[in-house]
């Protein structure tokens, strides 16, 4: 029997409940569009948002680089992600600032949120508790109220669709409510072949995590829309597989990063390359993802493509999400890690404190 067809093992190994979470990760979706209309504004003018920006780290800050990336053809003001304790210096007034934790008590958010009260931006706190939640409510600032019980990263829902659902109440985009009802059915639909029911021989999850196991993977994927997925699947198979994992984007690793692909004699066996495609991205950068993994298979070291699927921007970015997510935790599983602790974060923070 393959590994991942144990499912007594996989239960045992998953006590916190990942995979339930990776599963039902589509009803996040229609929850938080609920919560976020049901969220009161103030009457802000469009015309005197000059500028967006998104404070928040790890799991809280990944939703807002989505909506970035997602929204980089439709916004004609700039977005800036932070993921530091201070904002950038053009923020003022004329700024909206979206505050994004979903414990409330991530130290570098709440000293870019105080940073954003003392320069007078117009500020929407996204939490599920802790002191974001306990200021907001004290001055009276618009706050999505999330569910609690979650780790950031498997909250993506929560963190994405506040802000993409917010610009469309304020008038920067429009029809998205619509395309985040479509992606909610799509990830549902397209969720089963990667349960844990299906045989690794047909799963394409299982089948990935099996290539990745004892490997350092290396995810590329295009700048265009697709940075922050790349990014999202970094993040998954460090926190939820407890292993090393890189990524970059097409074009610019083909500027420096390329040309590391040259002396790989001691650990080139270690390595494997995920390249993440969609249909839509640039008829060059195309050109260079086949030149690429054609140099890379000349070292020796394994490439895999994945297509994005789905009939619209958003359902393909989320579904290279949704695979990347399950195939993180099926490393867990290999890795015989439980994917829920993040224990050396925890201690990084408890660190931070006493000093």
């Amino acid at each position: 029997m393959h590994p991942l067809d144990d499912l007594e093992k996989i239960k045992k190994i998953d006590p916190g409940g990942m995979y339930d979470r990776i599963y039902q990760f589509p009803s996040q979706f229609e929850d938080a569009l609920k919560r976020t209309k049901e969220t009161s504004l103030p009457d802000w003018d469009k015309a005197d948002i000059k500028n967006i920006v998104v404070a928040g780290l790890g799991g809280s800050a990944i939703g807002g680089d989505l909506v970035r990336s997602y929204l980089a053809e439709k916004l004609d003001i700039p977005f800036f992600i932070c993921r530091n304790y201070t904002l950038p210096n053009f923020v003022d007034s004329s700024s909206l600032v979206f505050v994004s934790s979903y414990s409330g008590n991530t130290e570098e958010t709440l000293s870019a949120f105080e940073d954003a009260s003392k320069r007078n931006a117009k500020i929407i706190c996204i939490t599920s508790n802790g002191k974001v939640e306990e200021i907001s409510a004290a001055e009276r600032i618009p706050c999505v109220d999330l569910p609690k019980g979650f780790q950031p990263r498997a909250a993506l829902g929560y963190s994405f669709v506040p802000i993409l659902t917010m610009l469309e109440r304020l008038g920067f985009v429009d029809g998205e409510e619509t395309n985040i009802k479509k992606t909610k059915e799509f990830l549902i639909s397209n969720r089963n072949k990667y349960s844990f029911e299906v045989d690794a021989e047909k799963n394409e999850a299982k089948k990935l995590a099996t290539k990745l196991h004892k490997k350092l993977p290396i995810i590329y994927a295009s700048c265009d829309h697709f940075d922050a997925v790349s990014t999202r699947w970094k993040g998954q198979l460090c926190e939820n597989a407890k292993m090393l994992a890189f990524n970059n984007v097409f074009p610019e690793f083909n500027h420096n990063e390329l040309v590391g692909w040259k002396v790989l004699s001691d650990y080139g066996d270690d390595l494997i390359v995920v390249i993440l495609k969609d249909k839509e991205d640039y008829p060059r950068i195309q050109r260079r993802m086949q030149i690429v993994k054609d140099i890379i298979e000349k070292q020796k070291v394994e490439v895999i493509d994945i297509q994005s699927c789905g009939e619209n921007l958003l359902s393909r970015m989320f579904s290279l999400i949704q695979i990347g997510d399950f195939t993180s935790f099926y490393l867990a599983v290999l890795n015989n890690e439980d994917p829920t602790p993040v224990k050396v974060i925890d201690y990084l923070k408890n660190e931070l404190a006493k000093r």
